[in-house]
């Protein structure tokens, strides 16, 4: 028997309320902030991966899907949603829009990894860019925009990270000083940690195994090495997020594992479960575009994947409202109610009321639980006398009473 591939999984109807509940947040936060969606290809050219994302991350390395299509271009499954929306705000000629320029996206995201709780190699993410200004006052509204998101889909015993990783600048200077620090500790490391002290030291912070996590705690830290500018910018945006009231805390280890990343740099996570599970997160690029070939233009975002978002749901218990159902179940006895049930349906329906109709030939009492599995509030029963009648029974699932009724009165009578 054929089964979802490893790493993906259906979303059953079950399941759906949850998604609806999530899609509605998202669109009614998005239009409070002024942020418009753009919907990007599943696959994009793999140089835009390459270039962008960095050639030494595990995503280029490890968990990229890349196939070469019949006309010989190499591709690649969207492995993130930052960099095709700006491949697309470079493509349109977005620059020439009054800035910033304000998208959010839902979307498939494909990663070859462990599958693990909340996260598939096919998961779903939303996110959202802000493209065009360097105020770290945008900084702050983008990182009020993702609290506030998780605080409107009722999450609580959140916890908003921060950091600042430095620009082009002055991150050199940090990192040599973090490979002198590491390099005294070769033999404490992972064997993964060895390997990105070569190439991607930035990355040691971010190691989740428990001997490489202590060394991190004694790192030198980003935050003591920033250039003048750098500084100012984050002062100024600790200063705004203490005017919004929003509880940061300053992690000097929190690092994002795109090399895209330039100075703002934040996370929001579960407080029970720690940084290894983070809810979402995004930080400032204000490099990429430049890298794509366009005018140097800062840029920052954030972005969640929505089956973890599902996951905290569920831990937290919160209740979600259920998708609308029909609230009309209509029920027949005899053949020749049949033809009447079916024409029926149809009417109600063109007239916006929700049907659920009995198909096969179920006794009455069949048809009664059926209504009362599917959660209808009223079933319409229609039988040979009714038919010969012109009337239908209309009994109310909740009370059990019924009642006779002409059948012309039945639409006015259930709106």
């Amino acid at each position: 028997m054929y089964r979802a591939p490893r790493g993906t999984s259906d979303i059953l109807p079950q399941e759906q309320a949850y998604w609806r509940y999530i899609d509605k947040k998202i669109v009614d936060l998005c239009q409070l902030y002024g942020y418009e969606r753009i919907d990007a290809p599943a696959f994009e050219d793999t140089g835009l991966f390459l270039r962008t994302v960095g050639e030494e991350t595990d995503i280029v390395e490890k968990q990229m899907y890349t196939f070469k299509d019949r006309g010989g271009n190499k591709l690649t499954l969207r492995p993130e949603g930052t960099a095709p929306v700006c491949r697309a705000y470079l493509e349109h000629g977005l620059h020439n829009l009054p800035q910033p320029v304000k998208l959010y996206y839902i979307a498939s995201i494909f990663r070859y990894e462990r599958p693990q709780a909340g996260r598939y190699r096919q998961h779903y993410q939303f996110g959202y860019e802000a493209i065009g200004d360097d105020d770290p006052a945008l900084d702050a509204e983008v990182i009020d925009m993702a609290w506030q998101f998780f605080l409107s889909l009722n999450l609580h015993h959140l916890s908003l990270q921060l950091n600042s990783t430095g620009c082009k600048k002055c991150r050199p200077r940090y990192l040599t000083e973090l490979k002198d620090y590491y390099s005294d500790h070769t033999q404490e490391l992972c064997s993964d940690c060895r390997a990105r002290l070569k190439r991607n030291p930035l990355r040691l912070l971010d190691c989740k195994k428990p001997s490489c996590q202590q060394l991190a705690n004694s790192a030198p830290k980003s935050i003591d090495y920033l250039c003048p500018q750098c500084d100012e910018h984050f002062n100024r945006l600790k200063r705004y997020l203490s005017l919004l009231d929003l509880p940061f805390a300053v992690n000097p280890r929190l690092v994002r594992g795109l090399d895209y990343y330039t100075r703002t740099v934040f996370e929001v996570q579960p407080e029970a479960e720690g940084a290894q599970s983070a809810l979402g997160g995004g930080g400032r690029y204000d490099d990429l575009i430049e890298e794509l070939g366009g005018k140097p233009t800062p840029a920052l975002g954030f972005a969640a994947g929505i089956e973890r978002i599902i996951l905290n749901l569920k831990q937290q218990g919160v209740p979600i409202p259920p998708l609308p159902q029909p609230q009309v179940f209509i029920a027949y006895i005899g053949d020749q109610a049949r033809d009447g049930a079916v024409k029926l349906a149809s009417a109600l329906r063109r007239a916006g009321i929700g049907v659920s109709e009995a198909i096969s030939g179920k006794s009455l009492k069949a048809q009664l639980r059926q209504a009362n599995s599917l959660g209808a509030r009223y079933t319409v029963i229609i039988g040979e006398q009714e038919v010969t009648n012109n009337t239908v029974i209309l009994r109310d699932m909740t009370t059990a009473q019924q009642k006779t009724i002409p059948l012309p009165q039945l639409e006015r009578e259930l709106q």
